[in-house]
């Protein structure tokens, strides 16, 4: 399985409504998207491909409140956790006003199978 395809079904049993990069227009209210921001890339000696890669994954929690967007994004950092990915820094409140929602967002660095 793909590190898109295990995220995206981690993501998808702590909130039903996930999305790569971003929702369908009218999503339903809470949902999380997400979206590969980067990564450390690898170089060996022996010129080979390395067996493993990283991707710099932003996750995006969406919700009608703040509290609501913040505590969708602590559950989503301790599933993180839990798998082996690192928090980048801790999360970051944004809104979207033509939507009215708040959202949370926060980068993790995931290292998985190449």
């Amino acid at each position: 399985m793909s590190l898109e395809a295990e995220l995206q079904t981690m993501l998808t049993a702590i909130c039903p409504r996930v999305y790569p990069d971003f929702a369908p227009a009218n999503t339903v209210a809470p949902y999380l998207t997400w979206q590969q921001i980067g990564g450390q890339s690898q170089c060996h000696l022996s010129n080979t491909a390395p067996g493993q890669r990283n991707a710099r994954m932003q996750i995006n929690a969406w919700a009608a409140t703040r509290a609501a967007a913040n505590a969708l994004m602590l559950q989503v950092e301790s599933a993180m956790i839990t798998s082996g990915a690192r928090p980048v820094g801790a999360l970051l409140a944004t809104s979207d006003e033509d939507l009215s929602l708040r959202g949370a967002i926060q980068d993790f660095t995931i290292w998985a199978s190449r």
